[in-house]
């Protein structure tokens, strides 16, 4: 999900990081499309070495693409997705590496979210189906209602999850579509393929991370290596940075562009919305079917060394007198960027990305480096004291911004209101609808209403109507009830009554430290997921709201410690994040568990839920309040159903290892034949535990292990498990198991012998240092200067300076 609205600042800020795609066109040749010679140079001017897919941001638009119906079966899904990554294979071009990376079993820290977002979408469907209901007193004949109820019939989404029957089904879909590739297309032939499936644990992006530390610095590995990455989550930019490779592109489609219309193009009709005669035809929607959905995304690339030169600047030190280390900078702007979102942690009430937290945050860092002690962290390592001393100085600007915010609330309250005395019932079409933001959280573009085409037909009006009513609220002053008003004297403890049920002064102090330890765990546990992987499956933050920055103090007393234990099985998340409506997804008597009254976990499985708007415009920003998931409780109920298993019910639930898969052409071939031919009698090979280390020199210096099975390596057919796909027959592809390298420390810096790209950005590409939001008045925008001279409890902040030794600064 990223970091909303970050790509937005980001590309506002550094605009020369982002640059638009270019792309060879299929040709047409007596009518029928031709496909792109991939082995052609790239019309980018830059060859990739290594694409990088994080899949899920693939999946999830096949699935439910925004404006079409959504696809009847998985086989449509399927060849969507197929058809997603050859746009994305022939706009990259990789030479030597394409890994493939779908979302498997979550650290526990990300299943809160993941489970929060997967009951809003129970919730939503609920409300839809409701809404369809009520369709039915609109529509004149049963035949249109049919032909409604038909389009606008949904797959359930939330079986995009680790331990389903369709993820099994879309692995095994993958690689005949790689096998088929590797096979036919010779833009495909001279490269390695990695499919990291459901069934292997982590999520796609940190398991390509992972992939991408583990090779560096290790024999064979070149350290001018270019590497492209896509995905629409914004923290892949951060992930990016902490990887300090130099030659980085994160690919994503170009969210406004996509959806720009000609001036001449008449507006789509809207998807719920059938011809007279209640006809649709399938997959179409006013022309346009998925196929088109996918050809009309424009693609963007951000590049990560453009983006280093601009940090370069932004972050220097203003005291010219320090010799700064640029890889330290970058470390420690990543660290920051963690309090302002993350897919971990709520982000602190009074960092907004829209309200220029970032801006906030860097300014703080530039004028008090030296006052805090230096950099805040070393690669995963966080000094807390130094922390501390930077977030105190952040929090003694938390009076201003909750003030500026409640001035522009106001002011937008009173828009509001004046512009809803002048509607009409018949102006309801107009209501700004924003849609959940699903898997593509990152966008800056999502904080934006999107205006839903006004239609002059009663009927239609009235289908809109009620799309509206389910995914809208009223954005008038009088719409939320504001109990902790910000900003007002008192505001701090009415937010610890409201959020944290702490009643009395012993309660809110109590709760406090125990919210600040828990949250500053978080930022340490993941700053060590960026840099190092996974430290604990376990932990998780326990709350719903994250305390202020003024309350990030006392850091000395905590000793943070993680245990690294160990994944959830497939099943056990699925059990975890899914709602009792998707309870389909899952295995007789697990599904009991969720829904039957006699169930000793029924609690975990909420039929309704509060939807918390803490502040905020839109329906997708609420807070979902459901309870926790007590692991043991859970545990132990699935321990004594596990025994009902089918065959095929357990090989969805085993963790797995990713799948390699080469060309017979390839001089790894040889070798890998080799070990087959000689461990083939092998009495661990049907558990697939034979391994060998692959040797980089007949590798194109990729290293880790191979592993083989009782399976053959290369079967002479393959056979499609999709409809209406032909079998591949005298198979010339190689597929195997393979692990990453053994563990070794990141090193975040880049390697010795990489050539540095020449310098894009000079001072005339700078703009001004930013005026910060809050810092300027909503009416008139003056600047005013209220801050607060109170930094921290014992007045902390007029005594640092003369406390500091100035050589301990650059540790």
């Amino acid at each position: 999900m990223g970091i909303p609205a970050f790509y937005r600042w980001l590309a506002d800020r550094y605009p020369l990081a982002v640059v638009n795609a270019v792309e060879d066109r299929p040709a047409v040749v007596n009518g029928v499309s031709v496909a792109v010679d991939t082995t052609r140079p790239n019309p980018n001017g830059n060859e990739f070495d290594n694409l990088y897919l994080d899949m899920n941001g693939i999946i999830h638009p096949c699935f439910h693409p925004e404006g079409l119906p959504a696809p009847k079966t998985y086989t449509d899904v399927f060849k969507a997705v197929f058809k997603y990554i050859d746009r994305i294979f022939s706009l990259v071009r990789p030479r030597k590496l394409l890994y493939m990376a779908i979302d498997g079993v979550a650290p526990r820290a990300k299943m809160n979210q993941q489970r929060a977002r997967r009951f809003r979408a129970a919730k939503e469907a609920a409300d839809d189906a409701s809404g369809t209901e009520r369709l039915k007193t609109v529509f004149e004949s049963e035949m249109e209602m049919l032909a409604l109820l038909d389009q606008t019939k949904k797959l359930d989404s939330n079986v995009i999850t680790p331990g389903t029957e369709f993820m099994a089904l879309l692995s095994s879909a993958l690689k005949y579509y790689i096998h088929l590739r590797m096979n036919l297309d010779p833009g495909w032939r001279g490269i390695k393929v990695i499919l990291s499936d459901a069934n292997v644990p982590g999520e796609g992006e940190h398991k390509i991370m992972s992939y991408i530390r583990l090779q560096r610095n290790l024999p064979g590995f070149d350290p001018n290596t270019r590497h492209c990455l896509y995905g629409l989550d914004a923290d892949l930019i951060m992930l990016a940075l902490a990887t300090h490779e130099i030659h980085f592109s994160i690919l994503r489609e170009d969210v406004h562009k996509a959806y720009r219309k000609d001036k001449n193009n008449k507006p789509r009709k809207d998807s719920l919305l059938v011809n007279k005669r209640g006809k649709s035809k399938q997959g179409e929607v006013g022309g346009e079917d998925i196929e088109d959905f996918i050809s009309r995304q424009k693609f963007q690339f951000l590049n990560i060394w453009t983006l280093r030169d601009y940090l370069a600047h932004d972050m220097s030190i203003p005291d010219r007198s320090l010799k700064t280390d640029l890889e330290r900078l970058i470390d420690d702007f990543v660290f920051m960027c963690l309090f302002v979102g993350n897919d971990f942690l709520p982000h602190m009430p009074s960092l907004e990305i829209s309200e220029g937290a970032i801006d906030l945050l860097m300014t703080v860092y530039k004028k008090e480096f030296v006052q805090i002690g230096g950099y805040l962290t070393n690669s995963s390592e966080v000094y807390l004291e130094r922390v501390e001393r930077f977030m105190q100085v952040v929090g003694s600007h938390e009076n201003a911004i909750f003030r500026k915010r409640s001035q522009v609330q106001k002011k937008r309250g009173v828009r509001f209101q004046g512009s809803s005395n002048k509607k009409t019932v018949s102006d309801y079409s107009t209501t700004p609808c924003v849609e959940p933001q699903g898997m593509t959280g990152s966008s800056g573009s999502s904080l934006e209403p999107r205006k839903t085409p006004f239609c002059q037909d009663s009927k239609n009006s009235t289908v809109k109507e009620i799309q509206c009513s389910t995914n809208c609220i009223s954005t008038g002053a009088n719409s939320l009830v504001d109990k902790i008003k910000l900003g007002e004297d008192g505001w701090k403890e009415r937010f610890y009554v409201e959020k944290f049920e702490a009643k009395t002064e012993d309660d809110r102090e109590r709760v406090r430290r125990h919210a600040v330890l828990k949250y500053i765990e978080g930022i340490c546990w993941v700053m060590h997921y960026y840099y190092q992987g996974v430290c604990s499956w376990q932990w998780f933050y326990p709350y719903h709201y994250a305390p202020f920055a003024s309350d990030i103090y006392g850091l000395d007393q905590l000793d943070i410690q993680f245990t690294l234990g160990k994944p959830f099985k497939p099943f056990d998340q699925l059990m975890g994040v899914l709602p009792a409506a998707s309870a389909h997804a899952l295995p007789l008597y697990y599904r009991k568990l969720m829904m039957d009254e006699t169930s000793p976990i029924l609690d975990f499985y909420p039929a309704d839920f509060e939807l918390d708007m803490n502040g905020k415009r839109y329906p997708w920003q609420a807070i979902c309040k459901l309870p926790f998931i007590k692991e043991s409780r859970l545990l132990a109920e699935i321990a004594k159903v596990e025994s009902t298993l089918t065959d095929k019910e357990k090989l969805r639930n085993r963790l797995g290892m990713d799948a390699l898969f080469i060309h017979i052409s390839d001089p790894l071939a040889v070798k890998i034949f080799s070990f087959y031919k000689r461990k083939k009698d092998h009495p661990k090979l049907p558990m697939a535990k034979v391994k060998r280390k692959i040797d980089p020199k007949f590798s194109g210096g990729m290293n880790g292990y191979m592993y083989i099975s009782d399976r053959p390596v290369w079967p002479a057919e393959f056979y499609s498990p999709i409809e209406d796909m032909e079998m591949i027959a005298q198979n010339k592809v190689i597929s195997i198991f393979y692990k990453c390298p053994s563990f070794h420390p990141h090193i975040p810096r880049p390697l010795e012998g990489v050539i540095l790209p020449g310098k894009t950005v000079i001072k005339p590409h700078l703009l001004r240092p930013p005026v910060l939001w809050h810092e300027t008045s909503a009416v008139c925008g003056r600047k005013f200067s209220e801050r607060s001279q109170k930094v921290g409890p014992n007045g902390m902040a007029h005594v640092w300076h003369s406390e500091l030794d100035p050589s301990t600064l650059l540790r």
